[in-house]
């Protein structure tokens, strides 16, 4: 296996982990601050990919389709909370998983009816479809655009929960929800703010694998399941442990996918040394996942107690 392969496996693995994390930090702030179980979160991602490649078929502007793509899931978020959810933030969390549930059963149906079945792709404008050489090696640009969109998505969130009034106001209503009330806070609109982000970042991700998945119904059901890894492995309710466990996570499933197939070959047969290392690949994040729990289970980035 040459360096300059396991290097672009590296990028890849990045470019993976970034889009987790758009995933992970709404679905953190959510749950640790609302204490609020969304298993519909995968489904506003790809609410997020639907409207983006919607408004690409008709407009033909790649800007036009990831700001629909993001404001779109947004204020699909704020109907939602303010339609249902926010009766459901003081109901135990089976209620909340299985209303969850429900609605991501619900948008899967929803797009096959409004989209259909067939998958749909979007193409990328000229100017993102280069390659460029990173250290040597080509890598397609526009994953190099994911990673930066990524990177300044969490230094955006540092700086609105430490340096902003808004900020200051989350973090107080993640330790005391009923003082903050008193104080003439009003808590349900903070609560419809901090879902419409998480909503938004959600359909901003979704908008931004378009061009490299195809869309198509129940695309969010398995990338939640790597979401919560992530919020497992990172802590929840932190967005440093979010961005840095998604980083994780997205490093050993891409580099785990390429690296325990060639190893297993240097001992077994070609074949069966690539069905064993696909095997043990898909395992490694989860094998990772109790390792994390055994050893430190409020996860290796937990919110410091203020």
């Amino acid at each position: 296996m040459s360096p300059q392969l396991l290097f672009m496996q590296a990028l890849n693995g990045l470019q993976y982990g970034i889009l987790l994390f758009l995933l992970a930090a709404g679905l953190t702030l959510v749950f640790g601050i609302m204490s609020f179980i969304n298993l519909a979160h995968g489904a506003l991602y790809m609410m997020g990919a639907y409207f983006a490649a919607a408004t690409f078929s008709h407009t033909d502007s790649f800007t036009l389709a990831i700001a629909a793509g993001l404001g779109g899931a947004m204020l699909l978020g704020v109907a939602l909370d303010r339609c249902g959810f926010s009766r459901l933030y003081p109901r135990e969390h089976l209620d909340q998983v299985l209303a969850t549930f429900g609605l991501m059963l619900f948008c899967n149906e929803a797009v096959r009816m409004i989209w259909g079945s067939a998958p749909i792709f979007m193409s990328l404008p000229d100017a993102l479809s280069e390659t460029v050489v990173v250290f040597g090696t080509p890598y397609p640009l526009y994953r190099l655009l994911i990673i930066l969109v990524g990177l300044l998505v969490a230094l955006g969130l540092y700086l609105l929960i430490e340096r902003t009034r808004v900020g200051m106001l989350i973090r107080a209503g993640a330790s005391n929800r009923t003082m903050v009330a008193a104080l003439g806070v009003n808590i349900g609109w903070l609560n419809t703010f901090i879902f419409a982000l998480g909503a938004g970042l959600a359909g901003l991700g979704g908008a931004m694998v378009g061009p490299i998945l195809s869309v198509q119904p129940g695309m969010g059901d398995s990338i939640l399941i790597m979401t919560l890894v992530v919020i497992v492995i990172g802590g929840i309710g932190s967005i440093r442990g979010a961005f840095l466990g998604a980083l994780v996570v997205g490093l050993v499933d891409t580099l785990g996918r390429t690296v325990a197939p060639a190893l297993l070959g240097r001992v077994l047969e070609q074949e069966l040394a690539s069905t064993l290392g696909a095997a043990v690949s898909s395992l490694a994040v989860y094998v990772l996942m109790v390792i994390v729990l055994a050893v430190k289970p409020e996860g290796l980035f937990p919110v410091k107690k203020r």
